[in-house]
């Protein structure tokens, strides 16, 4: 399976001294931003810009990509080219710059030198080519489309006509003013999603993976299609502490995917279902993907708001992902795993109880006394290795410790690149004027209409997504399509939700969907079987967003009554959608049945509260029941009649 993991084998494979230095800038990029997340700083005896540490911290991780990624695949990979030593340093010196200068240089931004301008220059040369490594070219010519723009928009016509500004002007703005390269998306990334990537990474070290499968074997192996939900309770659980669907699946779905497949699932339904579940991770709380992060501080809010208004949705997710699976596995007669495969309750909470300890702390720190997400995450990371160290089986040594910042600072490395890059976008659009006149341009398209502004958006996500990570996605949009959204009176945090989802759902829409392509190939299935059957299974994240978009209750914005009623009917709404999906209640349905179930759950699905909309959900409720009724009745006298003699040649 060479191709399996073409995302990990851009890495290089080093050794000697080489593989030391790369270790040591790994291990001090995580441990620079985890000092941060725990605000050091604020303890030091001398004055720290934030720009400072954000360059620094790009400058150690463009000299790792550098060091570590490979600039082509079919690069033999066991040592470093002279080129990128040069690259590397450069990378070093563009971030020292700004490290030793920005005193300085904050007292007269306005100005231009060339110094300023040359070193923002080759920033921008090298962070499009660390991009094009880590995550493909496409997002790199994006990127440097916008840059283009924003030097030729007087060029273009109507509202695309923009003043256009001097390359001088373009490479220090982007490298040094507070909407560029060390904006918002890079701060987010060195001072918040650090802290919960080596949270994930501390659990890992000190067995806590282990116990977080045996927990969601206890709760879903036993009963029908037991492996295939216990990947989709692993894989939310994994979730929560990486944020990454590729990474869970890579990770999850080598386990699960073989042992769906031995249960009798075939195979491009095993790698769907990971994938489904793998990527709902990033709207699971109390820890989602990076993008959630991003969010708040977007909308200026504590990261636990945003946590507890993606709980509702993040749930109907799952639920019609469950539903699905159940009815799959009772249309092939799937049963649970065998008692002896299931772990004991008493001695997996006897072993792992301690990990409860640190969940606990991050959800009360982050939820009740909403602390910053990046010094929550910190304390948790803490509370993991102190609690681990209360036994022996799950004590972490030190090689595991700077095994765990060594992996944090790897994964890091995608995450600084792109951001810095989303930074750059964003400072061109800013610079360039865009950012004003598209909001604008997506009104009139939409004529004023929420719906259609909503369905114009979806699609926006939805094609940016083939080629994009959620993140970029999510800023991108963010800049662009939020205020379009909040103008025609949606409501904020639902308005960036909405992005969030349809980024994150690109990663299950085929053609480009690298989570699904991974699965896939663990389980040698076809592309294009599995990411058709992620898209029915992941049916809810599709529906769901519009739902909460137009009627806030299910983010738990409103009075207690609407939102009780709105999670109700959304609950049934999405079950019997998902019935619709799987095609099987007691017996394999028509499409005739189909179609009515799935109208049913659009109408529970609906805004409700009052009027016409509780209306639609009587007469979808109805419907729905008339239906599961019916196929009620009808299948113990199929049943019979299938039994009665004389009937068999029938």
């Amino acid at each position: 399976m060479s191709d399996e993991f073409a995302a990990t084998s851009k890495f290089r494979s080093l050794s000697g001294v080489t593989a030391a230095l790369l270790r040591a800038h790994l291990i001090a990029l995580a441990l620079l931003g985890s000092l941060w997340a725990l605000e050091v700083h604020h303890y030091l005896p001398w004055t720290f810009f934030k720009q400072q540490y954000l360059a620094l911290f790009l400058a150690l991780a463009l000299s790792s990509v550098f060091l570590a990624v490979k600039a082509r695949t079919k690069e033999a990979g066991d040592r470093v080219p002279w080129y990128d030593w040069f690259f590397a340093a450069g990378g070093l010196l563009v971030g020292l710059y700004v490290v030793v200068m920005y005193p300085t240089i904050a007292y007269r931004l306005g100005i231009l030198t060339p110094d300023r301008w040359i070193m923002g220059g080759l920033a921008i040369l090298l962070i499009l080519e660390a991009t094009r490594r880590v995550a493909g070219g496409t997002l790199a010519w994006l990127a440097l489309g916008v840059i283009l723009y924003a030097k030729f928009a007087y060029l273009l016509p109507g509202m695309f006509y923009a003043k256009g500004s001097s390359w001088e002007r373009i490479a220090s703005y982007l490298y040094l003013d507070s909407n560029g390269m060390l904006g918002l998306p890079l701060d987010v990334a060195a001072g918040v999603v650090v802290a919960f990537i080596f949270f994930g990474q501390a659990l890992y070290a000190v067995g806590g993976d282990k116990f977080l499968t045996d927990l969601a074997l206890i709760a879903t192996g036993r009963y029908r299609g037991g492996p295939a939900k216990v990947s989709v309770v692993s894989s939310a659980l994994f979730g929560t502490v990486s944020g990454s669907a590729v990474a869970n699946v890579v990770v999850d779905g080598a386990i699960t995917i073989p042992l769906m497949k031995r249960t009798g699932f075939p195979a491009h339904l095993a790698a769907a279902i990971e994938a489904v579940a793998s990527n709902g991770g990033q709207i699971t709380p109390p820890v989602m993907g990076a993008a959630a992060f991003l969010m708040a501080e977007f909308l200026n809010i504590p990261y636990g708001q945003v946590a507890l208004a993606a709980a509702i949705p993040a749930c109907l997710y799952y639920l019609a992902l469950f539903t699905q699976i159940d009815l799959e596995a009772a249309k092939r007669g799937l049963a649970g795993l065998p008692a002896e495969q299931i772990p004991k309750l008493r001695s997996v909470m006897r072993r792992g109880w301690v990990f409860v300890i640190p969940l606990l702390i991050l959800i009360y720190t982050l939820m009740v006394e909403n602390w910053e997400a990046g010094k929550a995450g910190m304390v948790a990371v803490i509370a993991v290795f102190f609690v681990g160290a209360l036994q022996k089986e799950t004590r972490a040594s030190f090689k595991k410790i700077l095994t765990a910042l060594e992996e944090t600072g790897r994964i890091l490395l995608d995450i600084a690149v792109i951001t810095a890059l989303a930074g750059m976008v964003i400072g061109a659009l800013h610079l360039s004027g865009f950012t004003f006149k598209i909001s604008l341009l997506l009104v009139t398209i939409s004529g004023g209409n929420v719906f259609l502004l909503l369905v114009v958006t979806a699609l926006g996500c939805l094609f940016l997504g083939l080629p994009l990570p959620t993140t970029v996605v999510y800023i991108t949009l963010a800049i662009l399509a939020a205020p379009a959204l909040i103008q025609l009176g949606i409501h904020p945090l639902a308005a960036h939700l909405f992005l969030f989802y349809f980024g994150m759902v690109s990663l299950i829409t085929p053609p480009d969907c690298l989570p699904v392509y991974i699965a896939a190939a663990i389980a040698r299935a076809n592309f294009w079987q599995t990411g058709w059957t992620a898209m029915r299974l992941g049916i809810a994240a599709y529906v769901v967003p519009f739902v909460f978009a137009l009627h806030p209750a299910l983010i738990l914005v409103g009075t207690a009554g609407e939102i009780i009623v709105a999670v109700v009917t959304a609950a049934l709404g999405v079950i019997i959608l998902g019935v619709g999906a799987a095609g099987y209640l007691f017996r394999p349905l028509g499409w005739g049945k189909r179609i009515l179930l799935w109208i049913a759950g659009l109408l529970l699905l609906l805004p409700t509260w009052s009027g016409i909309w509780l209306v639609a959900d009587a007469i979808g409720l109805a419907i729905g029941l008339a239906v599961v009724l019916w196929e009620w009745n009808r299948t113990p006298l199929a049943g019979a009649a299938l039994a009665a003699p004389g009937r068999a040649g029938r």
